[in-house]
């Protein structure tokens, strides 16, 4: 056989064979040493507290791509609640207190600032008793209610000895009468809806026990009392009991209570308490004829008050347990629809436990599908606390789930010693425990509420119904400074998220998946920087 020379078409296809296997070869290497590289990189994020000096305005305006911080004036903006845009509703049935958001042409796009000297919050359990003066600069509360013992001042700090209007012994010896009266302790009341909830030591107190209180209050019936109790660490949100519906779920609640909240109840009443939950009033009318001369009214109108309010509660299937001293207890008897029916297990059981609305009550949820749910958010919270170590170390108390699901997220933290927020955005499934919101507009809260907010494919469910960077915004005024933000969806609209974010401050790094590299969906991870603002301009100066 004639022997092939060397430029023989045979031999050439030989040769580039062999030179397109070492290519493959030479970069499947190189892949598998950057993925080694990669898998052994330390998280750069540094999660310690760093206080730094007070940002000037005009320079952080003057930063190439930076979005401005916004006035002194507005450190405390509650854009849904902003008592000046308030004046511009009617009073009837307290309208101008409710939710009103500024249109589009309204909305700030700058950085709300925090104050000139403001601190890390005191760790929970001490946040419960403890706030610094610096972070809420308002004395009023101590001053207004000194006799009820709500708030002192006690140098740089506020103190909060657990006193009420309607316990004056204290919120711990108030509980105990009402854990004489009906099953505190069994487990079979975990959730509690405050209404009008002061500095919320009610909810505070209760945690101990094992129950979970939502307290809320409007924004301008006593200097900043949501504020306060967000401060503690305790759960609350801005809101009132008016003509609109409150944002919870039906049957969200085991317990409602109001400690002279002043509220009409036989027009606005009825609203979240599950069945077969309480509801607790103390206050005006209960106790009328001790009470009546000490709240300048007469018995009649008192004793008609409560007519009424007793006969709203027998129209909603209430039954009434007990009136005892101050206390008053309703019960309710509400038959529940056919799918949702079945009691709930008790706490702690219940955070894994399949609720009975799930089984068949909401679409597309199946019981197996509810566990497998619940199964996915335990391996990867255990994911985030490799990647956020101040998570495992107790340094979070005040948690948001931006978009909920099946509340498998909150579940998985159960055992640390943080509180979560549970929001499902409009449009998505009314699950209990859950609070209905659009995150195209502002969340009802004041500024530096939590530490750590967690958005699962959020950027993408919003794409199109509003700008990024007005969800952005609203994540930066509710973060604490040297909070953490942890988003997980597409990697496209993480890097869109990034770029934003480190506009405004944040330092930011995106992760591979729990899974792996190959998992299209990743984990950005920020950090919002500490800096503060200087001194309000005087308007009239401006």
């Amino acid at each position: 056989m004639a022997k092939e020379h060397s430029g023989s078409p045979k031999l050439l296809h030989l040769e580039l064979k062999k030179r397109r296997l070492t290519s493959v070869l030479g970069v499947s290497a190189l892949c598998v040493v950057f993925y080694i590289l990669g898998a052994w990189h330390n998280a750069s994020l540094d999660f310690a507290a760093h206080h730094m000096v007070v940002i000037n305005e005009t320079a952080a305006a003057s930063a190439a791509g930076e979005f401005p911080a916004c006035d002194m004036s507005l450190s405390e903006y509650t854009p849904c609640q902003d008592p000046k845009r308030s004046r511009k509703f009617e009073r009837r049935m307290l309208i101008y207190r409710e939710r009103h958001c500024p249109e589009e042409e309204e909305r700030l796009r700058c950085l709300i600032p925090a104050p000139p000297r403001y601190k890390k919050p005191f760790r929970w359990p001490e946040s419960r008793d403890y706030a610094w003066y610096d972070n809420i600069p308002h004395r009023e509360l101590s001053i207004e209610k000194a006799v009820q013992n709500w708030i002192q001042v006690d140098g740089d700090r506020f103190r909060f000895p657990g006193g009420g209007t309607m316990f004056p012994r204290g919120a711990d010896a108030y509980i105990d009468d009402i854990a004489a009266l009906i099953p505190l302790a069994s487990g079979s009341i975990r959730t509690a809806l405050d209404t009008g909830c002061g500095v919320a030591s009610w909810g505070a107190y209760l945690l101990k026990r094992n129950i979970m209180a939502m307290s809320f209050a409007p924004r301008d019936t006593h200097e900043a009392q949501v504020q306060f109790a967000l401060e503690r660490g305790v759960p609350a949100m801005i809101g009132i009991m008016a003509s609109q519906r409150l944002p919870y779920p039906t049957r969200a609640f085991d317990m409602a209570h109001c400690s002279r909240c002043l509220i009409p109840w036989f027009e606005y009443g009825g609203q979240g308490a599950a069945a077969g939950g309480y509801w607790i009033l103390s206050g005006p009318p209960i106790r009328w004829r001790k009470y009546h001369k000490g709240w300048e009214r007469t018995p009649e109108d008192l004793r008609h008050e409560q007519d009424k309010i007793e006969a709203l509660a027998r129209r909603l299937c209430w039954t009434k347990v007990v009136e005892k001293d101050d206390l008053a207890m309703e019960k309710c008897i509400t038959p529940l629809p056919e799918e949702g029916r079945g009691e709930l297990e008790r706490w702690p059981e219940r955070s894994k436990a399949v609720p009975p609305r799930v089984r068949g009550a909401v679409a597309g949820v199946t019981a197996e599908g509810f566990l497998e749910d619940g199964r996915r958010w335990a391996e990867r919270v255990a994911y985030y606390q490799r990647l956020a170590p101040a998570l495992a170390e107790g340094r979070y108390r005040n948690v948001m789930d931006m978009n909920a699901g099946l509340g498998g997220f909150a579940a998985a933290l159960a055992a640390l010693p943080v509180w979560v927020m549970n929001v499902v955005p409009a449009g998505g499934a009314e699950v209990a425990d859950t609070l209905g919101a659009d995150w195209c507009e502002a969340f009802s809260t004041y500024p530096r509420t939590y530490d750590l907010l967690h958005a699962h494919r959020l950027f993408s469910l919003y794409l199109h119904r509003c700008e990024m960077s007005e969800i952005l915004l609203e994540m930066d005024r509710m973060l604490r400074p040297e909070g953490a933000v942890v988003v997980r969806d597409e990697v496209a609209v993480l890097v869109k998220v990034q770029g934003m974010a480190e506009k405004m401050r944040w330092r930011t790094q995106i992760f591979d998946h729990e899974t792996g590299p190959f998992n299209p969906e990743k984990i950005l991870v920020a950090v919002k920087t500490y800096w503060t603002g200087g001194a309000a301009r005087d308007p009239l100066k401006q």
